[in-house]
Formats: structure tokens, C-alpha cells, sequence
């Protein structure tokens, strides 16, 4: 997959990817992410993963729980790049089977996405994705 030459194009190539994993395909994503060892992903279904190894591995186990899906929309609540590094804050939003269900389910993550310019274009540096997309009680953190 060739790099997206601007921000915009790698936030659009984001989006799209998502897409894929809805369906329970990860490659378009990877082709997205940093090889170097600083590189980081923390989605819903694990631990935090650092380095492509550990990255493409919590990748896929994420997306195998999806099927049949679309992405329907993102809501973009921050954006800002400089010449190096840029994020986005969204809410991604989509439709797909969960975890074997056979029917569709709306899904929305609050996703932070932190990108770097590298020699090869810009590349996902970090994501972190959470279901959190409403206000919740404090006791909401404490672990059971």
C-alpha cells in the first residue's frame, strides 16, 4: 500500500480502513502503521500492544470479531497536525455482527489516533479505541 502523502489522506485511508474491519479484514490497517518499535495500538479487546509484532497480533484478534459490517460515520472533535506529528479525536461509528451474533449491531468508539511523518509518508503512531462515548459515573472505573 503506498503512503498517503498528506494528513488528510492518511486520516481518509483511517476511515477506510476501519471499513475493512468491520468486516473482519485488519490488512488495510496495518499497511497504515508504523514499523518502529515506539509504535503503540490499546483497543476494547486487550492489553496494550507496542511494536508491529504485538500491534498486527491485537489487530487481528480485534477485527475477527467482526463481520458483514460498515463504517457509517465519524465525528471529528479535535484534529490538529504540525510538519512531524498530527492526531485526531472521533467518534467512529459503524455496523457490523459482534463476537458471532448473527445480527447487526451499531457500534461507536472514542478514538484517539496519533500520527507521525516518516520517510515512507505518514503512519499511524499510536491508537487507542474505547466504547466510552457517554458520560458515566465515577464508580465506572473501579474494576469488579
Amino acid at each position: 500500500m503506498s503512503s498517503p502523502q498528506s494528513f488528510e489522506q492518511a486520516i481518509e485511508a483511517s476511515h477506510r480502513a476501519l471499513d475493512e474491519i468491520t468486516r473482519g479484514n485488519p490488512e488495510p490497517f496495518f499497511g497504515l502503521y508504523s514499523r518502529s518499535e515506539d509504535a503503540t495500538l490499546a483497543n476494547p479487546y486487550g492489553p496494550p500492544a507496542r511494536g508491529f509484532d504485538e500491534i498486527e497480533a491485537a489487530g487481528r484478534r480485534a477485527a475477527a470479531n467482526y463481520h458483514d459490517g460498515k463504517a457509517v460515520g465519524f465525528e471529528t472533535f479535535a484534529k490538529f497536525a504540525t510538519a512531524e506529528l498530527g492526531y485526531t479525536l472521533e467518534i467512529e461509528r459503524f455496523e457490523t455482527k459482534v463476537a458471532g451474533a448473527d445480527e447487526i449491531s451499531p457500534v461507536a468508539l472514542r478514538v484517539t489516533s496519533v500520527y507521525r511523518r516518516e520517510q515512507s509518508g505518514w503512519r499511524l503512531l499510536h491508537r487507542q479505541a474505547d466504547p466510552i462515548t457517554a458520560p458515566r459515573s465515577g464508580e465506572s472505573v473501579i474494576q469488579s
